[in-house]
């Protein structure tokens, strides 16, 4: 019997395969600051200008690197790159061989889920452009809630 494509390894995915893997949170979107000494990164609830806060998409997504220059791709070839991305993310999970939370669109069959367990962004995190960035450590999301 064939595995469903998101418990297959992330190399063997086709491009839709890869996008709908996305459970939507809006997560990775969030400004994250790195420690220099340490080089730990923590999250923010401040979130990217180009999020979309009810749908917890990107409004410029195919061109988001060119609107955004520090934008964080998540792509199959930036893996070393996968620890920075939230502890729920389905990339991040696939990545360590775990399996999806029952949250997940894939999973649940809707969206509403990933609403109820908390995960989606849009309802706490606040617009870079209402916070100034030398505020953002004031911003800082706790590890406790996945990240």
């Amino acid at each position: 019997m064939n595995k469903p494509f998101w418990q297959q390894d992330l190399d063997q995915l086709t491009d839709q395969e890869w996008e709908a893997l996305c459970d939507g949170c809006g997560r990775c979107c969030l400004q994250k600051l790195q420690d220099e000494d340490s080089e730990e990164v923590v999250f923010t609830s401040i979130a990217c200008e180009f999020l979309d806060t009810t749908s917890c998409r990107c409004k410029v997504y195919p061109q988001r690197a060119e609107h955004k220059t520090n934008c964080f791709v998540i792509d199959r070839h930036n893996k070393a790159h996968f620890s920075w991305l939230p502890k729920t993310c389905a990339y991040r999970l696939r990545h360590e061989g775990k399996p999806l939370y029952d949250w997940h669109p894939l999973l649940a069959g809707n969206t509403q889920e990933i609403q109820a367990a908390g995960i989606s962004v849009g309802q706490w995190c606040r617009s870079e452009h209402e916070v100034p960035e030398a505020q953002w450590v004031e911003y800082i999301v706790d590890e406790q809630d996945g990240f």
